[in-house]
């Protein structure tokens, strides 16, 4: 199931973004690689989406910093979460 959060900006101006309440601390079991990159993909999508969020706020001038301030720490959430998946999907090696 997926959230659509939408950010309203000054001068009327809304953004909608994705948000997932699940962590890297709260995934579901993802056997497969399959699973595992089809996750993946949804994060770094919704890292960039954040991203893009983040910049078009911090561009309109005075925004709510609180606000700016979540976003920003949801967005380092994900990228801890993709973080974690990259090295499940990297084959042990011995050095």
């Amino acid at each position: 199931m997926k959230f659509v959060v939408m950010i309203r900006a000054c001068a009327g101006a809304s953004f909608a973004v994705p948000f997932r309440k699940l962590s890297a601390y709260h995934l579901p079991m993802l056997p497969d690689r399959d699973s595992l990159l089809s996750r993946l993909h949804e994060l770094r999508s919704e890292h960039r989406d954040l991203d893009t969020v983040i910049l078009r706020l911090s561009e309109f001038g005075p925004t709510d910093q609180l606000h700016l301030q979540r976003l920003k720490k949801r967005k380092l959430l994900l990228k801890d979460e993709i973080s974690w998946l990259e090295s499940r999907l990297i084959p042990d090696s011995i050095a």
